[in-house]
């Protein structure tokens, strides 16, 4: 089986994160975001995956080559020389994502974190016979996104309603499709959206079917999604009762700890709090609803929540840095500073303190 992966674009509202690596390499959960997706399609069965990518291809794929190797899967680039939406790039790989077996192949949006139930909609895929399969998932404000309605027993949709005024049904696209091959026949070279005008055409026919996706869906894009993004995944693995959250008289919540990191006495962590490699967090630190990256330093006494800590970045003795904070790479707060929403581009010094949100060059 094959899948592609969107991958699109410059990751702008991931910036200052996006601004060092392309957004599917940021970190999530300590692992870039598309290995989550990649480790899952290889799970069930999926021998090829293609990136759909305009932007860093090179650097993806240099990225990525490791990984193919330990996980015995074959990934390929489709580069886009123009932004082609989201059905134009399938179009363009379509040599890549059509062979001999005739199977359904799999498309994902990137940015997209879940459970990954694949196997679930194999099997939802094969028993309805239609040409597409959707995953759905239920939302609070429905009038924020596209809805889908559906039929509720068999899954067919009956139509998409674009950020409805009135209430038409709570259930949108998440982002993950099972196509057959014969769907490729419907889409043209050029910039095309597939929510737009390829499924709603799939639909007039009654051959497009949606799966209520079971367990927690976040678009992880932003920083505000990422954040909570992370509190839904690691409350997934607690519910999986995993081996991979840590635990401790210091830990308090859901925490996941790389093994390379060094944590000092006093310190008091969680809930919701992911420690990269190689990180140090020295003597008495408090963390809690917060992503501390690859190398980073957060010093003795400092309080970090909902915020990111970017690669290699520091933070200082008793700095405090709160309310969607983001440190780009190689990032150093100062000794007793403190950052209220502060968005720090790569390579920084902050030497006083950001009182307010705002972004600094």
């Amino acid at each position: 089986m094959k899948a592609l992966i969107l991958v699109g674009g410059f990751g702008t509202r991931l910036r200052p994160l996006t601004l060092s690596f392309p957004k599917p390499l940021v970190d999530f959960a300590n692992k870039p975001m598309i290995l989550h997706q990649i480790e899952a399609l290889k799970a069930i069965g999926v021998t090829e995956v293609v990136l759909a990518i305009n932007y860093q291809p090179e650097v993806m794929l240099n990225f990525l080559k490791d990984f193919e190797a330990k996980l015995g899967i074959k990934i390929t680039c489709s580069q886009e020389t123009e932004p082609l939406g989201t059905a134009g790039p399938l179009a363009l790989a379509r040599d890549k994502l059509i062979d001999d077996s005739g199977e359904p192949f799999f498309v994902l949006n990137s940015d997209v974190i879940s459970e990954y139930p694949l196997k679930e909609m194999i099997e939802f895929h094969k028993a309805h016979g239609g040409e597409a399969s959707i995953m759905v998932t239920k939302v609070d404000e429905p009038s924020k996104y596209g809805v889908v309605v559906m039929e509720e027993t068999s899954g067919q949709v009956e139509q998409f309603v674009e950020k409805p005024k009135l209430f038409v049904g709570n259930k949108i696209n998440a982002g993950i499709y099972l196509l057959n091959p014969s769907v490729l026949d419907r889409i043209e070279l050029r910039p095309t959206s597939i929510e737009k005008e390829i499924f709603p055409k799939i639909a007039s026919e009654k051959k497009l079917y949606a799966m209520v996706l079971p367990g927690f869906w976040m678009d992880i894009g932003q920083p505000r999604d990422y954040i909570s993004g992370l509190r839904l995944y690691l409350d997934s693995l607690k519910k999986k009762s995993s081996s991979k959250l840590a635990s401790g008289t210091h830990i308090v919540g859901n925490v996941i700890v790389d093994d390379t990191a060094k944590i000092g006495e006093g310190c008091l962590i969680g809930p919701d709090v992911a420690i990269g490699p190689g990180c140090i967090v020295e003597a008495g630190v408090r963390l809690s609803r917060c992503t501390i990256m690859r190398g980073a330093r957060i010093k003795k006494h400092a309080c970090i929540s909902s915020s990111i800590i970017g690669w290699h970045s520091t933070v200082g003795q008793w700095a405090r840095v709160e309310n969607m904070t983001i440190l780009g790479e190689d990032v150093h707060v100062c000794d007793e500073v403190y950052s209220n929403g502060g968005v720090v581009l790569p390579h920084k010094e902050i030497k006083s303190s950001i009182l307010k949100p705002e972004i600094v060059m």
